[in-house]
């Protein structure tokens, strides 16, 4: 693996919750995610997994073929103790800036403060489509890209789709707008398990795992149970979303992805194999019955 230890560090400016450093490897700016220290009350854990988080979960946007931030799995050494950690590549530069969709919202609509309330992500969504007080042509129909994006974050289990990773990127030369690559998926495929806990988590419980994952968007106030909203099919744009997506999703390329993983321990391949696989097969069910 990569020694990010040797690669030349800049004053860090990027936001978010995890540790992380700003580092130049191989000419390409990265923001590289440290293990963070324990975050929940009571649970006695140094070393969470965000960093195989991240990187697996880019990579199965990746595999579905989604424009995602390129990751890479390294180590860093700091007061004797090496670490592994996530690299993830800027994708911006002066000529391509991010839009994050919670400033985006800001600005678009000036009567609230827009939240996580589905209603209000898509009432956003559509000014964007549609937005002519700009002088900014907007390539990608985003609320299609979103429920895209959607429909793999319930595979992947990620419970921090938040509106401040995720937006537009725009070609500051073309004035050309586009769905952002995909990023920070450090929240998905329950990191703060530790391998101790997984060996002990039998069928029955993984596959409760599996079903009982709430995305951070809300409908009426209630964060949305993933599998329960697209089995229930009452949004007509996720059924679409499900039927251009699915299709893409190659179940043996993400597993073979997963086994490949050299610094992973056994225990946790299995377990994200086993609880992506569950979460694949609700969705070919659904899928199944809106072809």
């Amino acid at each position: 693996m990569i020694d990010f230890s040797k690669a030349i560090e800049e004053l860090n400016s990027y936001k978010g919750s995890e540790k992380k450093k700003t580092l130049v490897y191989d000419n390409k700016k990265y923001l590289v995610k440290f293990p963070d220290p324990t975050r929940e009350k009571n649970k006695k854990i140094s070393y969470i997994n965000n960093a195989f988080s991240e990187y697996v979960g880019s990579n199965v946007f990746k595999i579905v073929g989604f424009d995602t931030q390129n990751t890479l799995l390294g180590t860093y050494t700091y007061n004797e103790k090496e670490k592994i950690v996530c690299a993830c590549e800027d994708f911006t530069d002066e000529n391509h800036v991010l839009y994050e969709f919670e400033n985006l919202a800001l600005s678009i609509n000036t009567d609230k403060k827009i939240g996580t309330e589905l209603t209000d992500i898509i009432e956003v969504i559509e000014e964007i489509n549609k937005l002519k007080r700009i002088n900014i042509t907007i390539k990608d129909n985003i609320k299609e890209k979103f429920w895209d994006m959607f429909i793999i974050d319930s595979l992947i289990g990620n419970t921090d789709r938040h509106n401040g990773n995720w937006g537009l990127i725009v070609n500051t030369k073309t004035n050309e707008a586009k769905f952002s690559p995909i990023y920070d998926c450090g929240s998905c495929l329950n990191p703060m398990l530790e391998d101790e806990e997984i060996e002990k988590i039998n069928d029955t419980e993984l596959k409760n795992l599996a079903v009982n994952c709430y995305s951070c968007i809300k409908e009426n106030d209630k964060k949305i149970n993933y599998m329960t909203y697209i089995k229930n099919g009452k949004n007509a744009e996720c059924n679409k979303a499900i039927k251009r997506i699915f299709k893409k999703i190659d179940i043996n390329k993400i597993n073979n992805f997963i086994d490949e993983i050299t610094c992973m321990s056994i225990a946790r391949k299995e377990f994200y194999k086993k609880i992506i696989y569950y979460r694949y097969e609700i969705l070919k069910n659904v899928y199944e019955k809106l072809i």
